[in-house]
């Protein structure tokens, strides 16, 4: 048996292994802009986030990259399932950190 928290799907985790997982996935998406996002947000914002929370993130996570791309930057349509205060903290995260860094859009 290992000790390896990750090893069985089925096994629970407890909340920093999940946070641990939930990090991980975040800059593995597969994406390069989405994992810049995720990613980011995820170094920032996990150790805060709720239960329910977590849940709704893990939710994006399971979600396929270019829709939550397009649902972060405004292009595709949220569906409502997916319209959660985790949703709206990644795209305000995603423009803070455009704007701090110059690369968002000019006013």
């Amino acid at each position: 048996m290992s000790d390896d928290p990750f090893s069985d799907p089925n096994r629970p985790i407890n909340a920093a292994d999940r946070r641990k997982r939930l990090l991980f996935r975040a800059w593995r998406r597969g994406f390069k802009e989405a994992d810049l996002i995720m990613g980011r947000f995820a170094e920032a914002r996990l150790e805060t986030l709720s239960s329910d929370e977590l849940d709704a993130f893990e939710r994006l996570l399971d979600a396929p990259d270019t829709e939550v791309y397009g649902w972060i930057t405004g292009t595709i349509e949220t569906p409502r399932n997916f319209d959660t205060p985790v949703l709206d903290a990644l795209k305000a995260f995603r423009f803070h950190a455009e704007a701090a860094s110059g690369d968002g859009p000019s006013a």
